[in-house]
């Protein structure tokens, strides 16, 4: 019988990158209290949130295969996460304004029935063409960044801004999903 595959979030983006490569999968958000202010560098930090998220979940569906993923935005050594309101939104696109930025997103698979994990970090770079004021403000006006790992969303209105990438654009949204179908391989979820 086929492990059922959990996706340990309620991020809508998330579920459309998993949906898009044709996994079969349900939904338990995380209840993790993500702690951005630990002494870690970014990629063990993405790698510890997302193991503290998948293993929240899977800690209580001991059945199947769960999948927990972070995506924070890396500038100057500064971590961005999501901004929450207008102002921080405006403060961190003009930061990244004609600047190359890294997405960093940690992930986590967990079988607790065969108490496998494995946790892995993928990261790309993206250079933002200029932006003029008018443009930040008209965007952040859509509310859309405030709950975007440093201020945009490249799946949806965020993509005008970047003028090239160079790695995972899935990434970018928040799963890397090469990386992932590869890593379900190793749990037979995939062959």
């Amino acid at each position: 019988m086929k492990k059922k595959v959990i996706l340990a979030s309620s991020s809508p983006t998330r579920k459309i990158i998993l949906s898009e490569a044709g996994l079969s999968f349900e939904i338990i958000p995380s209840d993790y209290e993500e702690d951005m202010s630990l002494p870690l560098s970014p990629y063990e930090l993405a790698k510890h949130l997302s193991r503290g998220k998948a293993e929240s979940v899977a800690n209580v569906n001991i059945i199947g295969v769960v999948i927990g993923a972070d995506t924070f935005v890396v500038y100057e050594d500064k971590i961005l996460g999501k901004p929450y309101t207008a102002d921080r939104a405006k403060e961190m696109l003009n930061m990244l304004s004609g600047k190359k930025h890294l997405v960093i997103t940690g992930f986590t698979i967990i079988d607790k029935e065969k108490d496998k994990t494995i946790s892995r970090v993928v990261e790309t770079n993206v250079f933002f063409r200029n932006l003029s004021s008018k443009e930040i403000d008209e965007y952040v006006a859509t509310g859309e960044p405030l709950n975007k790992a440093g201020s945009y969303g490249i799946l949806e209105n965020g993509w005008k801004f970047i003028e090239k990438i160079e790695g995972s654009k899935s990434n970018i949204a928040g799963l890397p999903i090469e990386e992932v179908m590869e890593s379900l391989k190793d749990f037979e979820i995939i062959i």
